[in-house]
């Protein structure tokens, strides 16, 4: 297994300390506040979803090695662990012809954009290629350690969760009430949330867009002319061709496709019934990893289109491609997030933000523009609790938080080196509307999350 997939795991974050200058009452206050902190963080006060990206290789395009190029090096989306199993590229030319006299996926048209007939093919045959190739398989060993080893583990269920040790062990789970319930949160909160993200990425110079500027400026001014009898359009028209001419640039267009592992409860028996193996059994391991029973589904979809133009000689064309590809893919998360809940980013408070005197401020979340937070934004607090009926954990509410103005982190790729507004922040500060005690550590996830009890 270790040959034929490469695959890497997130490190382990920390969440800092708040350091303030407060009284003696304050610093009793905030000694209390950290030992609850850290009864917490022993609770599991971070959730996140498990993540696979790969994309869409055109190597038709005139430009399809440098996105292909660019991609490669991407950061990953530092709020989801890293759930790849070697499938990162995509050849646009292997992928069965999605429309008649179309090689691969139907593609977006400059000026143009794609129907929801098409975005539906693509998806489809997105699917069908992810299956053929077993990809939910490979998901499901990476889960339980195959990669690894000749048997079976919940090592990385623990890790990724949090999880007692001794609690989470398929061989005593029948022993305890605790750990049958903690198996089936594992499922449903870490395996069931293992998603794939391919992302079909198309571009646009900005040689394209001046020259079909220019285009419509001359017919602009050659109505100008027309009507007022002078050279006033062309004169107009000619000194915007020149000012897009000075320009480079580049825009990207992204169709990310969103795919989600099928976890449920047929799924995860059938897998602990027939291929959960504590021996080494390599004609059992062969025969799951072709068991068409295991499959990933297509979820949603979005569309973003990102640029950046800057004048000629300022910037490196690979610099210029790797920050459009990357930011244009960060906007489609951002935007996933939203239209499908399970794939909300949960984030822990990273800090209470006080004032000399002691005043809450605010609270600051290592989340900003990258994640699509703007003034209108709206998040819930939720802490996790053990139902005593089900001995399964839930999400309960705790406050709501705004967007503050001017505290926004702006945390896009490369955004210092562009001297963005607001780069220089360290974290986004929200700000309390209703609820609770707020405490480092809890959960803030964006908009509503039916999870989420009262």
């Amino acid at each position: 297994m270790k040959k034929l997939f490469f695959f890497a795991l997130i490190g382990a974050f920390a969440i800092p300390a708040v350091a303030q200058e407060v009284d003696s009452l304050e610093v009793a206050k905030q000694i209390q506040t950290e030992q609850q902190n850290a009864a917490l963080e022993a609770r599991m006060e971070y959730d996140r979803s498990s993540l696979a990206v790969a994309m869409i290789y055109h190597s038709e395009d005139e430009f399809g090695g440098d996105i292909k190029t660019a991609f490669e090096v991407m950061p990953f989306p530092e709020k989801y662990d890293d759930h790849n199993v070697g499938l990162t590229v995509i050849d646009n030319a292997a992928i069965p012809e999605v429309k008649k006299k179309h090689v691969g996926l139907i593609k977006a048209q400059y000026g143009k954009r794609l129907s929801a007939k098409d975005i539906e093919k693509n998806a489809a045959a997105l699917e069908s290629l992810l299956n053929q190739a077993h990809v939910a398989n490979y998901m499901i060993a990476k889960w339980f350690g195959l990669y690894e080893s000749d048997v079976c583990n919940v090592d990385l269920i623990k890790y990724r969760g949090q999880y007692n040790a001794t609690e989470l062990d398929v061989a005593v789970a029948n022993q305890s009430a605790r750990g049958l319930a903690m198996l089936a949160d594992a499922g449903e909160m870490l395996i069931g949330n293992t998603y794939m993200l391919i992302n079909d990425m198309t571009y646009v110079t900005a040689e394209e867009k001046a020259a079909a500027a220019k285009v419509g400026l001359a017919i602009v001014g050659g109505i100008l002319d027309a009507a007022l009898g002078s050279n006033i359009g062309s004169d107009l028209a000619k000194a915007g061709g020149q000012i897009a001419d000075s320009f480079t640039g580049f825009a990207v267009k992204t169709h990310s496709y969103l795919f989600r592992l099928v976890w449920d409860e047929e799924t995860a028996a059938t897998f602990y019934n027939e291929y959960y193996i504590t021996e080494p059994d390599p004609e059992k391991l062969d025969k799951f990893l072709k068991d068409e029973r295991f499959m990933i589904k297509y979820v949603a979809h979005e569309y973003e289109t990102s640029e950046k133009s800057v004048a000629k000689g300022k910037i490196d064309r690979s610099d210029l491609v790797k920050i459009v590809c990357t930011r244009s893919m960060d906007k489609n998360i951002a935007a996933l997030q939203l239209q499908y809940e399970d794939f909300k980013v949960k984030t822990p408070v990273n800090e209470v933000v006080l004032n000399k005197k002691g005043k809450v401020l605010g609270y600051g979340v290592k989340i900003g523009l990258k994640e699509g937070i703007n003034e209108k934004s709206t998040f819930q607090v939720v802490r996790k609790e053990i139902d005593p009926n089900t001995n399964k954990t839930k999400y309960k509410y705790v406050a709501s938080l705004k967007a503050v103005k001017g505290q926004i982190w702006d945390n896009r790729y490369m955004a210092a080196s562009d001297e963005a507004q607001d780069s220089d922040l360290t974290f986004s500060i929200l700000k309390k509307t209703g609820g609770g005690e707020i405490l480092p550590g809890m959960l803030v996830i964006e908009g509503k999350y039916s999870k989420v009890t009262h």
